[in-house]
C-alpha cells in the first residue's frame, strides 16, 4: 500500500473512506486478489499514521461488504472480488400486504440484480422489531424499515447507523433529515383525498371510517386526524367505527371508508345480498390502491399513495447514498362505488 495513494490528508472525504476505496480500487485493478491477505489493522494504523479506530471501522465496513474476511488470530483476507455486490440489504416490513408487494418489487427492480435483498416482517410487535435489529446488524450493510407502531421507536432505529438506514411509508419526526426517509403524510394526504372526492361524499347522509376488522393492528394517527379535520371543516356527519361485524349496522344512503381487502370483500357481499347498488344506494371509499379493487364491483372508489413510486425513489437513495425526508404524494382515484 502506497501512503501518497492511500491516505489525502487535505481530501474532504474521511479517513476511513479513503481506504475503503483504495481497497476496493485495488480489487478492481487487480493488485488485490482473492484469498490474498491484507495488511494487520496495526500495520495501516502506524505505516500511514492512522487511528487504529479508523482503519477498524473501514476493515468492519469491507466485511460487510462481502469483500473481505477476518480468520481469527491470522488476518483479513480478500474473499470476493466481485466489486458491484457491495450492497446487502435486510428490508424489515409490518407485513406483506397487495401495496406493500408493489413497492417492494419497485424497490428490488430498482436496486438491480447485483444487490442482495432479504425480507423479514415484524408484525407490529415492537420486541420482534428491535430483536430483528440487533441480531442482523453484522450481517447487512443497509437497512429499509417500515416502522408502523404509534409510538417513536427511534432508539431501535438509532442502533442503525444513519448512513445505512433507510425508513419507509411513515415518519420517524424525531429523527433528523440527515437520515433517508420516504413516508406518507397520512393526516395530509387523508384530508386531501378527501376533499378530492367531496362531491362523491356529500351524495350520502354520513361518512363512516371503519379502521379494521380485530385481526388488524395498526392504524396511523394521522389517519384519524385527517378524516376528523375533513368531516369538522366540510360539515359531514361521520363516525369512526373501530370493528364492523354485523351486516345489520350497513345502513342505506350512507359512505363507509373501508381498510383492508377482506373487509372490502364482506361489505361488497353484504351490499349485494341486500340488492344494493354501489355508488347509488351506499358509498363506498376504501385506502391504497390494489389490482383488485379496479375489478371488484365493478371498481372500488380510492385514495392511494403511489406505492411503486415509493419503492422506485427507495432504490434511487440508497444507490446514490442520498439523505433528506420525502413525502411521497397521495391521491383520490374515482370508480363506480363512491
Amino acid at each position: 500500500m502506497n501512503p501518497v495513494t492511500l491516505i489525502n490528508p487535505k481530501s474532504s472525504k474521511p479517513k476511513y473512506q479513503q481506504l475503503i476505496d483504495f481497497v476496493v480500487s485495488s480489487i478492481e485493478r487487480g493488485t488485490l486478489t482473492r484469498g490474498e491477505q491484507l495488511p494487520s489493522i496495526n500495520e495501516v494504523a502506524n505505516k500511514f499514521n492512522m487511528a487504529r479506530m479508523t482503519v477498524t471501522k473501514a476493515y468492519y465496513d469491507l466485511q460487510e461488504k462481502g469483500l473481505i474476511v477476518s480468520h481469527h488470530g491470522k488476518g483479513f483476507y480478500v474473499t470476493s472480488t466481485d466489486t458491484r455486490n457491495q450492497l446487502n440489504i435486510f428490508v424489515l416490513f409490518d407485513s406483506l400486504t397487495p401495496y406493500k408487494e408493489v413497492m417492494y418489487d419497485a424497490l428490488v427492480n430498482g436496486l438491480g440484480e447485483q444487490v442482495s435483498v432479504t425480507i423479514s416482517f415484524h408484525n407490529h410487535n415492537l420486541s420482534v422489531l428491535e430483536n430483528l435489529v440487533l441480531n442482523n446488524l453484522g450481517h447487512y450493510n443497509y437497512f429499509v424499515i417500515i416502522p408502523h407502531f404509534n409510538q417513536d421507536i427511534s432508539k431501535i432505529l438509532a442502533q442503525i447507523p444513519k448512513e445505512k438506514l433507510l425508513i419507509l411509508d411513515i415518519d420517524a419526526p424525531t429523527l433528523s433529515n440527515d437520515y433517508a426517509i420516504i413516508c406518507q403524510d397520512f393526516m395530509q394526504n387523508i384530508y386531501h383525498g378527501l376533499s378530492q372526492a367531496i362531491e362523491d361524499i356529500q351524495k350520502y347522509k354520513t361518512l363512516s371510517l371503519v379502521l379494521s376488522s380485530k385481526s388488524f393492528q395498526y392504524t396511523p394517527e394521522g389517519i384519524i386526524q385527517g378524516f376528523e379535520k375533513f368531516c369538522e371543516e366540510y360539515q359531514i356527519p361521520y363516525e369512526v367505527i373501530p370493528n364492523f361485524e354485523d351486516e345489520q349496522q350497513l345502513e342505506e344512503n350512507h359512505a363507509y371508508f373501508v381498510f383492508r381487502e377482506s373487509d372490502l370483500v364482506r361489505f361488497v357481499n353484504w351490499t349485494n345480498k341486500k340488492e344494493w347498488k354501489l355508488g347509488k344506494h351506499i358509498g363506498l371509499l376504501s385506502y391504497d390502491d390494489t389490482p383488485i379493487k379496479a375489478l371488484l364491483a365493478e371498481g372500488i372508489s380510492v385514495i392511494s399513495n403511489n406505492f411503486e413510486l415509493m419503492g422506485v425513489r427507495a432504490a434511487q437513495m440508497i444507490l446514490n447514498h442520498e439523505k433528506g425526508r420525502i413525502f411521497n404524494e397521495s391521491n383520490y382515484i374515482k370508480r363506480k362505488s363512491l
